[in-house]
């Protein structure tokens, strides 16, 4: 229980980072937790691929969760704009 209680605040404060970088502000908790784990998992399958390894630990989670809401709001703010 602790564990996914833990997953959720880091998938939040990544996506509200992601926010503050991409969008100059937060999405609320829910859709900030939601994007946090969403990098998270697009972080983890890009970064390796890369070859970049970020360390462990809490920050080191929050740093790729970041690094991968980032990737994941750059890609959904350039949709709109393919479809015209």
């Amino acid at each position: 229980m602790i564990g996914l209680i833990v997953w959720i605040l880091v998938g939040a404060v990544a996506g509200w980072l992601a926010g503050l970088l991409v969008r100059g502000g937060g999405f609320g908790f829910l859709v900030n937790a939601v994007l946090g784990i969403v990098g998270a998992a697009v972080a983890g399958f890009v970064l390796p691929r890369l070859g970049l390894a970020l360390g462990h630990g809490l920050i080191g989670e929050i740093i790729r969760a970041a690094i991968g809401a980032v990737i994941v709001l750059v890609v959904l703010s350039l949709v709109p704009r393919l479809s015209r």
